[in-house]
């Protein structure tokens, strides 16, 4: 299991404040990456600039209200001259100000980065529906969806979160020191002593936090796939009598997540306390040497009770952009996921219609390999005449659903070339070839909708009649008859709530529905049972009539009736011919058969 698999299984109530300081993502080119983010906001420059304009201002009154807290407190103290009254409605409105501006900014983020990672999902989905069937291949799938979700989440709760506070924060910083600096230049220095020690223990305390939560997700990443484990073969644990050992482990590990996270605990805990008993020094540094300052006429009361506000909102912010660079560099890092996949090419659907007519294929010396310098189809040429089937048996790894691959251009040949009538399928485009082709596969893909839907799912135009047609010729009328709302039924799962061999039906009535001229049947009886595979057969032969087949199978017995049965070996062809002529030439098919024959797997 991956590490971000199981970081997504995290037990309830482990993760808490301590996760803010946990390892974070680093992009190899953070510059590109963030130029490049920045284009989305460029998409969206009233909204930005609106923000833009109310976090000046929120941080403006911010800044501006403990100030106004001064002058009040000096008009009391009778060492300045006003209004009471005037100043505090002056003060109440500036903080009333601050805080509906911290309302309409959180409120612009969120819409802000909600319309940025729309675009970007949509973008993203986009290009990976597009992808070549190699790309997918050959990479794994929870990674792509991990960009889909994770990375572009990771990227919106930044936009909506970190980027606003990070702004205001540094304004606030400056805005603070610059206002701190004007009214007593002295206390300032002085007050600003404390950002140094706020500095070193930040630092201090995030690295340990940082080091022991990243060992608390490892053995947290354990223990799951421990728990996992036992849960998923539980059989075998009670058959073999390992319950004792599979609980020592399991404790070794569970004691050793607790120790990291007592320890993650002490140190993200006491973070809280040190941080405030540094602004408490602030705070004592502050009075005392206001107090003399006062004395000795440099400054009012007030503007010591208005250090003392600035004082706690200098370093705030601090504290607030040094959590806030990490979270930044582990959403640049997934925006670089994210535009890796961006930057792949599509698939190219260019090229000429698929002529329509007889659907005799040819395949012409024809070489490829996945990869480089491993070749799994040699100078393999094979003729399928227009309208009948042909077999392709062999040991795993000879390279018979390679054929199919390459006749779907899902990948294209390295050398050689595959023509249907005679005509080149590299000139063709992908859509007109796939509508004329169809395949039903080993592993049954049934959708999380309506039997209708799936049945229709290649040919969205056909008609109630040849829907019915395609149900009872694929022996698939007994089971929607069966459902609770027949072809409307919603399989749920993806099928979950019928068996695989009704999935199997289904997915052969789905072929006949597509109403292709060509069509490749992929182990498609490999997992059911005989009687189920009898039906399955039958229904086959229904559609494969009149029809270009192309049928790759394990069991000779499900191939016995085929036109041509061309047997397979590291690539190449070695034997060819039908059932009985194969099996009188006593050659590598009458191996294969008689071993079935006998029982044995091959």
């Amino acid at each position: 299991m991956s590490e971000r698999k199981l970081a997504e299984r995290n037990i309830p109530g482990m993760m808490n404040r301590a996760s803010r300081f946990a390892e974070v993502e680093h992009a190899q080119n953070a510059g590109a990456t963030l130029r490049r983010i920045l284009t989305y906001f460029a998409r969206e420059k009233a909204m930005v600039a609106a923000m833009l304009v109310v976090v000046i201002f929120g941080t403006l009154c911010g800044v501006f209200a403990p100030s106004l807290q001064s002058r009040a407190i000096d008009i009391i103290a009778g060492e300045r001259a006003g209004i009471l009254g005037q100043a505090l409605i002056v003060m109440l409105a500036v903080y009333l100000l601050y805080s509906a501006s911290q309302l309409v900014q959180g409120l612009l983020s969120a819409r802000l980065s909600q319309r940025i990672v729309r675009r970007m999902r949509a973008e993203l989905f986009g290009r990976i529906v597009d992808l070549p069937v190699r790309y997918l291949d050959t990479h794994s799938h929870g990674d792509v969806m991990s960009r889909m979700t994770n990375d572009i989440e990771n990227i919106s709760a930044t936009v909506s979160q970190s980027l606003p506070s990070l702004f205001s924060g540094v304004l606030t910083i400056v805005g603070t020191a610059a206002i701190m600096i004007y009214t007593c230049w002295q206390l300032a220095l002085l007050s600003l002593l404390t950002v140094g020690l706020t500095l070193l223990a930040t630092k201090f305390l995030s690295g340990n936090v940082r080091r022991f939560s990243r060992r608390r997700q490892m053995l947290l990443g354990e223990l799951n796939g421990t728990v996992e484990e036992m849960i998923s073969g539980y059989r075998t644990v009670v058959a073999y009598n390992h319950q004792g050992i599979t609980t020592e482990s399991f404790c070794e590990t569970s004691d050793a997540l607790t120790r990291a996270g007592i320890r993650t605990d002490i140190f993200s805990g006491v973070m809280g306390p040190i941080m405030n008993c540094i602004g408490n020094i602030g705070f004592v540094i502050i009075a005392a040497f206001g107090g003399c300052f006062a004395v000795n006429g440099l400054i009012s009361v007030g503007v010591i009770s208005a250090f003392i506000v600035y004082a706690k909102q200098f370093s705030r912010p601090i504290n607030e952009i040094a959590q806030i660079y990490g979270q930044l560099q582990t959403a640049i890092a997934g925006a670089e996921r994210v535009f890796a996949v961006l930057d792949e090419e599509a698939e190219n659907a260019e090229g000429e219609a698929l002529c329509t007519g007889e659907a005799a294929v040819s395949f012409r010396h024809v070489n490829f390999s996945y990869e480089e310098g491993h070749p799994v189809l040699r100078d393999f040429t094979l003729d399928v005449p227009s309208g009948l089937t042909v077999a392709l048996v062999g040991a795993t790894g000879s390279g018979k659903t390679t054929v199919v691959n390459l006749l779907m251009r899902f990948y294209d040949v390295d050398s050689g070339e595959i023509r249907i009538d005679g005509q080149n399928i590299t000139d063709v485009a992908r859509p007109s070839l796939r509508r004329d082709v169809a395949i039903v596969l080993q592993d049954t893909v049934l959708f999380t909708d309506t039997v209708r839907a799936n049945l229709t799912y290649a040919n969205a135009d056909v008609t109630q009649e040849k829907l019915e047609s395609a149900v009872s010729m694929s022996r698939c009328d007994g089971l929607v008859a069966g459902l609770p709302q027949g072809v409307d039924t919603v399989l749920t799962a993806s099928g979950a709530n019928i068996s695989q061999g009704q999935r199997q039906l289904l997915t052969i009535a789905r072929a006949f529905v597509a109403e292709p001229r060509i069509l490749i049947l992929d182990e498609a009886t490999s997992s059911v049972d005989t009687r189920t595979e009898k039906e399955i057969q039958s229904a086959m032969r229904s559609i494969m009539r009149d029809r270009t087949s192309i049928v790759i199978a394990h069991r000779l017995s499900t191939i016995r009736d085929a036109d041509l049965i061309v047997v397979m070996d590291q690539g190449r062809i070695v034997e060819q011919g039908n059932h009985a002529e194969l099996l009188a030439k006593r050659g590598k098919y009458y191996d294969l058969y008689m071993t079935q024959y006998a029982g044995f797997a091959t």
